[in-house]
């Protein structure tokens, strides 16, 4: 983890006795205030249409601008993921989210900023109350949907949709087989 390089000082005092402590925090020897980069809440939603088509967007912005994603984002302090990704569905699709519901969970490194941001991403399938009027907004350039056979989870720019895109194929694969 970068952060020991790019946090010099102290970020309570200003002190330059601002050492590492242990893998994922600081220690200031001057007034003892310990920080640690733990993980970030995110969340990002699997979406199909009526043919079972997976809705995916492309990034308008970096990290991984102009590849493909699922919506969602960040958590914010004061809400549930549940609630984070009802209100980044809206934020980015304008849409009106009727039903949540967690698939699984990944580790992920986000790159910010010159910092790489230890994130923990919450996957769910949501159903949204109307399909045909979704636009992109916020940092979504534009989507589209891809049916199961025509995905490729290179063309995912973050790692840990990648590798739930991978998950979703081989799940969905393996309950069209059964």
């Amino acid at each position: 983890m970068q952060f020991d390089r790019l946090l010099k000082y102290c970020p309570h005092c200003g002190s330059e006795k601002f050492v590492q402590n242990n893998e994922k925090s600081k220690k200031c020897d001057t007034c003892g205030f310990v920080f640690y980069m733990n993980a970030s809440a995110a969340v990002a939603a699997f979406i199909t249409d009526t043919n079972g088509r997976l809705l995916v967007c492309k990034r308008a912005k970096d990290p991984a601008k102009g590849t493909l994603d699922l919506p969602g984002g960040f958590v914010d302090g004061d809400e549930t993921a549940e609630e984070a990704v009802v209100r980044e569905l809206k934020e980015e699709l304008d849409a009106e989210t009727i039903s949540v519901n967690y698939v699984f969970s990944l580790p992920n490194n986000y790159l910010y900023s010159g910092l790489t941001i230890p994130t923990l991403d919450l996957f769910f399938e949501c159903k949204l109350q109307n399909y045909e009027n979704i636009k992109a907004a916020d940092d979504v350039a534009g989507f589209e949907y891809i049916s199961i056979e025509n995905l490729n989870p290179e063309l995912f720019g973050l790692n840990s949709i990648k590798k739930a895109i991978d998950i979703y194929i081989r799940t969905k694969t393996q309950q069209h087989n059964a």
